[in-house]
């Protein structure tokens, strides 16, 4: 007899249901249940995640066009708005914090097993990308979350660990809020290799990352105004056209004597000269553009994640900490306020689609030296 399980099914799966039942008990989950369950709850919502729906409506509809082959997943009937409605708003959000982080200790525990065979560098620094994107929301909705004069919007902040390619930290702020002032905020580890874009080019900030030991890569601004210490031997591979030492005439004007490496190397593919900065000196400078362009891992780790509606839930205060700070802090000034809070229908988040393989080889190859 062969035995065939949904997608859906193995997704449920990874979140064993012995566990999940001992978090409700420990958090009371249940105490204002009405005959809907946690579990059920959960796998409504999750529904809505991988649906992309984005109303109430959406999600329980398309649970009742499913509603047989719901029993297999333990949920006997599909909600009605009203019985999913309540539970949102009633049910303590530290159950799902808690399932969350007990997913996420399962992944980073896989994903320490399997390193040691699957790193692209030879160095053994931790590597991360820095990045953030706007999440759209309904201005008439979400007036805490003023963006534009007719458009809402939040400001994600991730820190992406190349070891798995899972989050490392995440931060929501409002939507205004510029990359490099969360940045300046955050502590690293000695030793972190970071990556970036030109967005977060502050010279002062670099200077300060090389006094705290920590390493980057990033592009270099044609409009910067440096000077030339060093020319470097250039090592016999292709594409690698120039190895500089600098310093930024501002901060030598200023008495603070800072030196950063200058690399430019030639992309065949997009058939233009690519010029990054960094404060790491051993490495070859082709591991030095190598490293720059697995940055791009970020950029699908954004299109590929399923937005849906994570602020709903939320009532805005100041910035918001969605995941614990595994590195560095921000100074106190990221704190967790998640209020209970009826699911908008009204919702208009960004929503982003799952790219397939075959997609992401041949956009990604296009797109991964744009920024």
């Amino acid at each position: 007899m062969t035995r065939v399980c949904s997608i859906f099914s193995q997704i449920l799966q990874l979140i064993p249901r012995v566990e999940f039942e001992a978090t409700v008990r420990k958090y009371r989950a249940e105490r204002h249940a009405r005959g809907f369950s946690s579990w059920g709850q959960f796998v409504a919502m999750l529904f809505c995640q991988l649906g992309h729906a984005k109303s109430l409506r959406e999600i329980c509809g398309g649970l009742a066009a499913s509603e047989g082959k719901l029993r297999h997943l333990g949920v006997p009937t599909a909600p009605s708005r009203s019985t999913l409605a309540y539970a949102n708003e009633h049910r303590p959000w530290q159950l799902y914090e808690a399932v969350f982080h007990q997913l996420l200790g399962k992944c980073q525990a896989l994903v320490a097993s399997r390193t040691e065979n699957t790193r692209k560098f030879r160095f053994k620094n931790k590597l991360l990308s820095m990045d953030a994107t706007v999440i759209d929301l309904c201005a008439s909705v979400f007036d805490w979350a003023r963006f534009r004069q007719t458009k809402g919007a939040v400001k994600l902040h991730l820190l992406l660990d190349h070891d798995g390619y899972l989050p490392e930290y995440a931060v929501i702020t409002e939507g205004k809020r510029h990359e490099v002032r969360v940045a300046r905020q955050m502590r690293f580890t000695p030793g972190t290799m970071l990556v970036f874009d030109r967005g977060y080019t502050d010279y002062e900030w670099f200077r300060r990352l090389t006094r705290q030991q920590v390493h980057f890569v990033t592009r270099l601004k044609d409009n910067a105004d440096y000077g030339v210490v060093e020319e470097r031997e250039l090592p016999r591979r292709k594409g690698v056209r120039r190895d500089q030492v600098i310093f930024f005439y501002k901060q030598g004007r200023e008495g603070k004597e800072c030196f950063f490496r200058r690399v430019e190397f030639w992309d065949e593919a997009q058939n233009r000269l690519l010029v990054f900065l960094t404060n790491q000196m051993t490495l070859s400078a082709a591991t030095i553009a190598a490293i720059y362009k697995e940055r791009w891992a970020i950029e699908l780790f954004f299109e590929s994640s399923t937005w849906c509606t994570p602020s709903d839930v939320m009532e805005f205060q100041e910035p918001i900490a969605l995941n614990r700070p595994l590195v560095g802090s921000l100074d106190g000034c990221v704190r967790p306020y998640i209020a209970r809070r009826l699911l908008c229908a009204g919702s208009k988040v960004r929503s982003h689609k799952l790219v397939s393989p075959a997609a992401v080889s041949t956009e990604s190859a296009a797109r991964q030296w744009s920024v």
